[in-house]
This record gives C-alpha cells, structure tokens and sequence, in this order.
C-alpha cells in the first residue's frame, strides 16, 4: 500500500506520471515526437524537455547553487530516452532537495534581474502543479496523434498500480 503522506505521494507520483508519458513518446516516431501544436510549449519533445529543466532549475534553487542553463532553451533535439535519462537524474534528486528541509524555510531565486524569495513548500507546490499542467498539454497532444491507449497520469492509477 502506498504511503499516507501527501507530499511524499506527490512526489512519488509526480516522477512516476511524467515517466509514462515520456515511455510514450519512446515509442513515437522523431516526427510525431517533434510535430507541431498550438498547445504549450508547442511538442511533446519541447514539453518534456520543458518540464525536466524547470524541474531541474528549481533544483538549483532549492540547493543555492547558480541556476544552469535552461535545457529547452539550448535547441537541442534529444530522444525521449535522452529525457528519461535526464529525469532520472532530476526527480530523485527534486525529492531530496525538497525532503531534506523544512517547507516553511526560505531560498531565493534570481530572475530577469530581480531577487525572489520563496518557501520550500511554494517551490514544492510550483513544481508539481506545473508538471501536472505540462503533462495534461503532452496527452492532448498523444491523443491528437491517435496514441491509444494514453498513458495513464492520475494519483488514483499511480495507486493502483502501486498496490500490486
């Protein structure tokens, strides 16, 4: 039976969700991977190497370590594997980071030159109604190709198939 705590079932949920949909896009073709659409950041490829780098970012944040480059703004073409990798690295370290302090502590971030101050818990929060977001635009765009079935992405399948 899956944990009780709510932040740790977000978390886990959170790297297990974005893992089915970028095992979908494993399996498209560079093409369907790269096509266009009016939706977020425009492609499953730039929405999920989207959410691998803001997750990635604030993780530079939550350790006070100078933000890296930004990997959707790089123009690279990576694979879907190449993702995964990246995120394999990025999820377990986001846990980490957001489980070794308290919520209530406070980091900082710079951006377009100006300081922010945020808690834990606010880049907690972000982090995973973002990735909910970006996910949500990734299967309107897997079903938009014919994808069937679509990967599933709720709390309650994630239980599911964390109960068995």
């Amino acid at each position: 039976m899956p944990s009780s705590n709510p932040i740790e079932i977000l978390l886990k949920h959170d790297r297990w969700a974005t893992r089915q949909i970028l095992e979908q896009c494993a399996a498209l073709t560079p093409e369907q991977f790269d096509r266009k659409f009016e939706i977020g950041p425009g492609s499953l490829h730039a929405a999920t190497t989207h959410l691998v780098s803001a997750q990635r970012t604030w993780c530079d944040t939550l350790a006070g370590r100078p933000v890296r480059p930004h990997l959707d703004k790089e123009g690279k073409n990576r694979t879907a594997a190449e993702i995964m990798a990246l995120q394999d690295e990025v999820s377990p370290e986001f846990i980490s980071l957001v489980s070794a302090h308290p919520p209530d502590q406070t980091v900082t971030r710079e951006r377009g030159g100006k300081t922010h101050t945020f808690t834990r818990g606010t880049v907690l929060a972000h982090v995973l109604v973002h990735g909910a977001h970006h996910r949500a635009q990734c299967i309107n765009m897997l079903r938009r190709l014919g994808v069937t079935p679509l990967p599933p992405s709720s709390v309650i399948e994630w239980a599911f198939m964390e109960d068995k």
